[in-house]
């Protein structure tokens, strides 16, 4: 299994190696350059695997044993998926009337991401401890990924964590979550501006090539293919809970609905490569009033909006869902050209319309929907009503389907919950609902605090490239970089 550039610049990598890159040097991103086939039959022996078990199988499908053995794998899955308050890692919670959530928070910070970013961070500690090597992870996050990348990284003596996120449009448990970890290894920003502002600087950064090879610069965003390799086992999980079991070998495979609230699109990105894969699946994205998703899929119109609105999911108040370009390359069948002409348009002017005929066939395997702020706090009070089951406001976005647009008869439907409603008490408030605090999240509030301010400056973008330059380089002063 090798790996190219959705641009088409770079082609031959190896998984180590894109596991310890951001964008490819063409400013691409990383795919593997063949999508590998799941055979009905492979499914059907995987039916029962725990979870663990299954993220083994699904990456063993894209990481040569001759770079992690099976054996030294199943122990890194297992250790990596071994804190979370689930026994069985994630679950589904099946409601009233067809509504099927799948549970995918019940990790450190209380969202999806841990599943992935603690798989990742074990597999780069595997490499740098193999090596005895160094690197520096960079990250920019909307609320969620920079937490989950500090709590998986912290204290790991080969790897530094760089943490950039929106002051003020992220929740105080997101906040808390990062800035209270006084590690040695973990460097956090607070920048005034939204997440895609942070992007700018960020992108700017990893195009340094220099700065990236001697300093062993990398990413966690899911840009990083990791993170997307891990989250193909949500789907795969889901089908197999949902969708397989009511089948035998002679029957065809039954389809399966999967609801997923979008903002940079890596999940979606995840369930459209598992679906070339194979899996019938069919997938809708949600997103907020930051609409972009829905805009391209219904009209072509792939621009992003003057401003990013903040909402009630302020996970997904994204304008560049930049995970868009690995669904584009795979369904313009791996055209670099054609995907680098049309994503250096949109960095350039933050606008593209898509051809008509290709709005066609994103049509044709992606449907979308966009909720407000009122419709996320309804969708909230009346699962409550009828389940006594709390929503958080993202997962809110997808459950909103639910309601609106009901499943046609002989359809399953599935709806993945991204995070815990914890996380979002004002939210919860604003619905007029109520939830107890787990103890971890109530005691985040008699912890230190340590970060750094990114002040917003008439050349901003310059400005935080520079101080998170200095820091890169002031905390890679030693040891062998791992590029």
């Amino acid at each position: 299994m090798q790996y190219c550039s959705t641009r088409g610049g770079v082609r031959g990598w190896d998984f180590r190696d894109v596991l310890f890159s951001g964008y490819a040097p063409d400013g691409g991103m990383f795919m593997p350059e063949s999508v590998p086939e799941l055979h009905p039959d492979t499914l059907r022996s995987w039916r029962g695997l725990s979870y663990p078990r299954l993220v083994v199988e699904v990456s063993l499908l894209f990481i040569p044993t001759h770079l992690i053995p099976r054996q030294d794998l199943e122990v890194l899955v297992s250790e990596a998926l071994s804190g979370f308050s689930v026994p069985e890692v994630v679950r589904i919670a099946r409601l009233k009337e067809g509504l099927s959530v799948l549970e995918l928070f019940h990790g450190e910070t209380l969202a999806f991401k841990d599943l992935a970013m603690t798989c990742t961070v074990r597999l780069l500690d595997y490499f740098l401890r193999k090596e005895k090597c160094r690197a520096t992870v960079l990250v920019g996050t909307s609320g969620d990924t920079g937490g989950s990348a500090i709590q998986s990284a912290k204290g790991l003596s080969g790897l530094d964590v760089v943490v950039v996120y929106p002051r003020g449009r992220i929740t105080p448990v997101q906040e808390k979550h990062m800035i209270t970890c006084l590690e040695d290894n973990v460097h956090v920003f607070a920048a005034d501006g939204s997440s895609d502002d942070i992007d700018q600087p960020l992108r700017r950064l990893f195009a340094d090539r220099e700065l990236v090879r001697s300093h062993g610069l990398m990413s966690l965003n899911s840009v990083n293919w990791s993170r997307v390799m891990i989250q193909l086992a949500h789907f795969i999980y889901a089908y197999l809970q949902l969708g397989v079991e009511q089948t035998e070998a002679d029957v065809a495979l039954p389809e399966l609905e999967v609801v997923v609230p979008t903002g940079g699109a890596g999940n979606i990105a995840a369930g459209f490569i598992v679906k070339q894969m194979g899996l019938p699946l069919k997938l809708v994205a949600m997103v907020n009033s930051n609409d972009i998703v829905h805009r391209t899929v219904t009209s072509g119109d792939f621009s992003m909006a003057a401003d990013v609105t903040q909402t009630l999911a302020p996970a997904i108040d994204i304008q560049d869902p930049y995970n868009m370009e690995r669904v584009f390359w795979l369904l313009l069948d791996r055209d670099g050209a054609a995907v680098k002409n049309m994503m250096e348009e949109f960095q350039h002017t933050h606008r593209h319309t898509l051809p008509e005929n290709h709005r066609k066939l994103l049509s044709q395997v992606l449907s979308t929907g966009s909720v407000s702020d009122d419709g996320i706090l309804e969708t909230m009070r009346r699962c409550w009503e009828e389940n006594q089951y709390l929503l958080c406001p993202h997962t809110a976005v997808a459950v909103w389907h639910h309601y609106h647009c009901p499943p046609r008869p002989g359809l399953t439907r599935c709806y993945v919950a991204t995070a815990s409603p914890a996380k979002f008490q004002a939210a919860v408030e604003r619905a007029e609902l109520t939830l107890d605090l787990p103890e971890a999240v109530r005691a985040l509030d008699e912890l230190p605090t340590r970060y750094q301010n990114l002040e917003r400056s008439p050349d901003w973008c310059r400005d935080w490239e520079e101080r998170l330059r200095e820091k890169i380089q002031s905390v890679r002063n030693t040891g062998t970089s791992c590029s």
